[in-house]
């Protein structure tokens, strides 16, 4: 197993920094592959759908991404590519699913401080995304996306051209999250760990209101308070804290993600 050499603030609560390039770029191949397996276990693993990046701390034109075909659970460090600018696999062995490539380039184009993002075809984001509408302020963990999410309102099919990538990308916007009408869920961030516990809460937020909907009419909470929420819930270092449990989880039980 190769150890990642980070240099980790007095706080154990902040995301660490790091020596040099390599433990940067091990650090976020580790948590990606860490990501995947925890999107397998909770169900997000749908056939041959379903992409997270991480952009390379050193050329920031390319990034990490899963090798077309493998199921999330069975993620390594090792499996993991590394695709430029042009969709080419210029590390690593394995193709690039071009639906990846084609919303993910240019996220990570039009994002400069996106260092990952992550989009599935979860059961509850994809039936929310078929009504159309933004999430509203109905628990306190919904407010994360307060204000701070948006819709894509144009389904034209299967993503596979960078054109339909850039106009979701615009969508998105400065957002964390957005919502792909009929198609899915998509959440960004500045860490692995940061877009993917975003996207489990987004998750998490669509089956609430869904069920939610179902029994009677869900009482919003007040704007303020919402916002005053979202400020603290919704921040990149509360996204990145989200996701601790679950690493220590998913590499306790799983530790040969790091081959």
């Amino acid at each position: 197993m190769v150890q990642t050499s980070p240099v980790r603030p007095s706080n154990p609560f902040q995301p660490p920094t790091f020596v040099s390039i390599e433990s940067e770029r091990r650090h976020r191949q580790e948590r990606l592959a860490a990501a995947f397996r925890v999107f397998a276990r909770l169900g997000f693993a749908q056939g041959l759908a379903g992409h997270i990046t991480a952009r390379d701390p050193e050329f920031s034109d390319r990034f990490w991404v899963n090798p077309f075909g493998i199921h999330f659970s069975r993620i390594r460090v090792s499996d993991l590519i590394l695709v430029n600018s042009e969709g080419q696999v210029v590390q690593g062995e394995g193709k690039v699913s071009q639906a990846a490539f084609a919303i993910h380039s240019q996220i990570h184009e039009a994002r400069p401080d996106v260092i990952a993002a992550a989009h599935a075809h979860s059961f509850y984001g994809k039936t929310w995304s078929s009504l159309g509408r933004l999430l509203d302020p109905i628990t306190q963990d919904s407010c994360a996306f307060y204000q701070d999410h948006a819709l894509f309102d144009d389904f034209t099919g299967i993503v596979l051209e960078t054109s339909e990538g850039k106009r979701i990308a615009q969508a998105l916007g400065n957002s964390k999250a957005a919502i792909l009408r009929n198609h899915g869920i998509l959440t960004v961030g500045h860490s692995v760990d940061e877009a993917a516990w975003w996207y489990i809460r987004l998750e998490d937020t669509a089956k609430a209101q869904l069920l939610a909907e179902a029994v009677g009419k869900p009482v919003p909470i007040d704007r303020d308070i919402a916002l005053k929420i979202q400020q603290r819930a919704g921040t990149h270092q509360a996204g990145w804290g989200g996701f601790q449990y679950l690493w220590d989880e998913i590499t306790h039980d799983q530790p040969d993600l790091f081959d």
